[in-house]
């Protein structure tokens, strides 16, 4: 039987981590997806952060679990564990961090804060560094903006050449987009304790396999939209960047859910609570940030950092969803402010600079730093403490 006094302390950092979530929500998950569709005024910013709370929570729940389990296991090696009050205190510190860039109107890095903040909590207990999950971190929080922003420039170059006919890059887009979409996993498609996808489902008894079926998504979206930018091209782009958004928002909550829940994981056997209860927990505390809170950042994010047009939009959102898709798929937690605001600034160069903040942009990189290095030292500092008390 658990101890009274273990499971208050359990309910503090579950507490911690919904406050976490919330502060994601409000800030990283719920404003970027949309951000690009806001600025491009396909969706007002009330419904777009509406839209983004559900998206964020079906993604949390159908694909959250694997960078939940890297953010709760992976980040400290040397057999240690984190305790509930080491949870509590690197959550806290995180949450605090990233609440305050959401007042302040700079999009705090979520993925820095978090995993500065368990990395730090994790050695104050005597953990050893994990260094290979490090290098994959780094590696891949490096390229992003290079990755990133170089496609969302070269789609944007491409969208505004006159020798590429519109509706033919555009409906080549959309296939690609397509082909991607068939090929992620759920977890409602797997099996127990899986994931599938679309085409892996689709494939038994298909001739070619998991290519026909990828192909044929590939197929439909694009001439789904080559219809449609033949009959209304307004029309059918906004409709385009809204689907881009709704997928970017749902592979938001598939990555950024693991970071404010994956502290608890290694709690979770002690109290016999399934992974799939704390990972719709989570994504509630996403939905109620983005409901609450995140507008505030998409407007930031959305009139700030460049003046988008539907086609620079879509430049800076198929990156995103691919780069998030990755992330997820590997289990790295990653910031989807450095993904998106990487991406816009790309898609907005492409345009000779298209009204970019070059302040904004300095301010913004060294608050990312900032908070990885100021995460890590708190969280260090402050748990040593209580350990001395």
């Amino acid at each position: 039987m658990v101890a009274t006094g273990t499971l208050l302390t359990f309910v503090v950092a579950a507490l911690a981590s919904l406050f976490m979530a919330w502060a994601i929500g409000a800030g990283s998950s719920g404003s970027t997806p949309f951000a690009a569709a806001v600025g491009a005024n396909a969706i007002s910013v009330m419904r777009a952060g509406f839209i983004v709370g559900l998206l964020g929570f079906a993604g949390a729940v159908l694909q959250g679990a694997n960078v939940t389990e890297a953010v709760g296991t992976e980040l400290i090696a040397g057999g240690v564990s984190l305790s509930a009050t080491a949870a509590i205190v690197g959550l806290l510190t995180a949450a605090i961090l990233v609440a305050i860039g959401v007042f302040t109107g700079y999009p705090i890095a979520t993925a820095f804060t978090v995993t500065g903040a368990i990395v730090g909590v994790g050695l104050a207990l005597g953990g050893d560094p994990a260094w290979a999950k490090y290098r994959q971190i780094a590696t891949l929080w490096v390229l992003t903006p290079f990755v990133g922003g170089g496609v969302a420039y070269a789609t944007a170059r491409l969208l505004r050449s006159p020798s590429v006919p519109e509706r033919y890059a555009i409906s080549a887009l959309g296939g690609l987009v397509g082909a991607l979409v068939a090929t992620i996993d759920f977890a409602l498609l797997g099996p127990p304790g899986e994931g599938g996808s679309v085409a892996s489902t689709f494939a038994p008894g298909v001739p070619g396999g998991i290519l026909t079926v990828t192909l044929g998504c590939a197929l439909l979206s694009a001439g789904v939209l080559f219809r449609g930018l033949a009959t209304d091209p307004e029309a059918a782009q906004r409709r385009f960047l809204l689907v881009l958004g709704g997928l970017v928002a749902f592979s938001a909550g598939g990555s950024q859910v693991g970071l404010a829940i994956g502290p608890l994981v290694p709690l979770l056997d002690d109290f016999q609570i399934p992974l799939i209860a704390v990972l719709a927990g989570g994504g509630f505390g996403l939905l109620l940030g983005s409901w609450t809170g995140a507008p505030r950042m998409i407007k930031a994010l959305a009139q700030d950092y460049s003046s988008l047009g539907p086609r620079r939009s879509i430049a800076a959102l198929i990156p995103s969803f691919a780069i998030a898709q990755a992330a997820v798929a590997f289990g790295i937690p990653v910031s989807f402010n450095e993904i998106v605001v990487s991406a816009i600034i790309g898609s907005g160069y492409a345009a000779g600079g298209g009204g970019v903040s070059r302040r904004k942009m300095i301010y913004t990189v060294l608050a990312w730093a900032g908070s990885l290095l100021l995460a890590f030292a708190l969280s260090f500092g402050v748990f040593t403490a209580i350990e001395m008390l």
